[in-house]
């Protein structure tokens, strides 16, 4: 590979240089309305949804805490940190792969168990589970469970 030319780079640090000062007039201004919008609310609370406030966690984690406390933000860096804490932990919690509890007996059996129940009041649940062993329906008596 050969080398650069110095017209060439130049000409990169040049366009380097331009589009960093557009970014930094960029900044400036969303901070100027930041702090606008700061002085119009004057300590009242905005509500956000979840959704927002997934949106500015992650933004505000990327940005990084150093470069946080620089800026003027509509919330407090300790909030849009607690926000990303709270974003992190509810995607590792797995909640909706989990039941509400034990799982129930199929509807059929149950309305098969209350049946042989009502039709034969003097059989207790131990009688009624043998009964239910002899169709081919596995009921445990302890969890009411159906085994496979």
């Amino acid at each position: 590979m050969g080398t650069v030319s110095p017209l060439l780079t130049f000409l990169l640090m040049v366009v380097s240089g331009w589009l960093h000062r557009r970014q930094l007039i960029v900044i400036e201004l969303l901070q100027a309305q930041n702090r606008l919008l700061k002085e119009r609310l004057r300590g009242k609370r905005i509500r956000f949804t979840d959704a927002e406030r997934a949106l500015l966690a992650s933004k505000a984690k990327a940005v990084g805490r150093k470069a946080l406390l620089r800026l003027d933000t509509i919330v407090s860096l300790d909030t849009l940190m607690r926000w990303h804490r709270r974003l992190v932990a509810e995607k590792w919690n797995f909640a909706h792969r989990r039941g509400p509890g034990r799982p129930g007996i199929m509807r059929e059996i149950a309305e098969l168990i209350v049946r042989m129940a009502q039709e034969n009041p003097g059989r207790g649940y131990t009688r009624i589970q043998g009964a239910l062993a002899n169709v081919g329906h596995k009921v445990r008596e302890s969890s009411h469970r159906i085994e496979a």
